[in-house]
């Protein structure tokens, strides 16, 4: 069974691409640390490295045991450092994930408060589609996910926020299309447009564009709406997006409108029901529940 330390050891040899800078920083011999990889290789029974005259490149299967090393240790220490939350001292780390919202408003403004009571605890925001963000929950790097739309699986405990986003287009100002008041699946027909990845890959729009699904023009998808912003800027585009996540001042060449009709989405904040939460997470939690409730 591999140890914890060996993984740490072969961590090093994959961010330092020599073994002998790997020892280096590790404070052990070189030999020792070849003796301890090639008993690694033997016990899983597969070539992890590629061995060259400068530097060892990774096989797949090193690739693949890289990046689940990785989730471990981070695991390990983020639980190490979360057991210190069993003293009288609210301290370790508090993880969540989320897409982009302004629902998010909320939930820093409690992380804020949080922290300024609890100076020890540290804050991670992780970016992510609502797809990673479960994969992250269930391996235990996150301690709450939030989630826009109404389907909430069965294995996590959910806390629906007071937060509704609102889809509309975000698009240029010199265009005849904003000077629509709210646009239609109509007015889409034949329009370059950017979507969300990941609102294309749950169907959130099946409904709402319904029969001009086929005569739209998607030439584009995106996770992050800063980007896509640039992208509508500089290629004329239309991007289907939440409301106010986009500053629209008066001096901008973007704007913003609505769709007709109207298509809405729930923010939600989940957890895993399987997994004890922190002293931290609890607090942020009871805090939230009291603003929410």
């Amino acid at each position: 069974m591999m140890e914890l330390r060996t993984l740490h050891y072969y961590l090093a040899v994959t961010q330092y691409h020599t073994i002998s800078r790997a020892a280096k920083a590790l404070h052990i011999s070189q030999p020792a640390l070849s003796r301890q990889l090639s008993d690694l290789e033997k016990e899983l029974g597969i070539q992890l490295f590629k061995r060259g005259p400068r530097a060892i490149t990774l096989t797949e299967a090193g690739r693949y045991l890289q990046e689940r090393a990785l989730t471990v240790t981070k695991i390990i220490d983020k639980t190490t450092e979360n057991l210190q939350t069993l003293t009288p001292i609210v301290s370790g780390s508090l993880d969540i994930g989320a897409g982009e919202s302004q629902g998010m408003r909320l939930i820093t403004r409690v992380l804020g408060q949080l922290q300024a009571d609890y100076p020890e605890v540290a804050i991670h925001l992780h970016s992510g589609a609502a797809g990673r963000i479960a994969n992250q929950l269930a391996d235990g790097q996150l301690d709450f996910g939030i989630i826009m739309g109404n389907q909430v699986s069965s294995q996590y405990s959910a806390l629906k926020l007071a937060h509704t986003d609102s889809w509309g287009i975000l698009l240029p100002k010199n265009t005849a299309l904003a000077q629509k008041a709210v646009i239609t699946p109509q007015d889409l027909v034949g329009q370059p447009l950017i979507v969300s990845e990941q609102a294309m890959n749950e169907h959130r729009f099946q409904n709402w564009w319904q029969n001009v699904s086929d005569q739209l023009q998607i030439v584009g998808t995106y996770d992050l709406i800063f980007n896509a912003q640039l992208l509508v800027t500089t290629s004329h585009c239309y991007a289907l997006a939440f409301d106010n996540l986009v500053p629209i001042e008066d001096n901008s060449l973007l704007t913003f409108r609505p769709l007709s009709p109207a298509l809405n989405e729930s923010t939600t904040l989940i957890w895993s029901k399987d997994r004890q939460l922190s002293s931290a997470a609890q607090i942020f939690l009871k805090r939230l529940k009291s603003i929410t409730e």
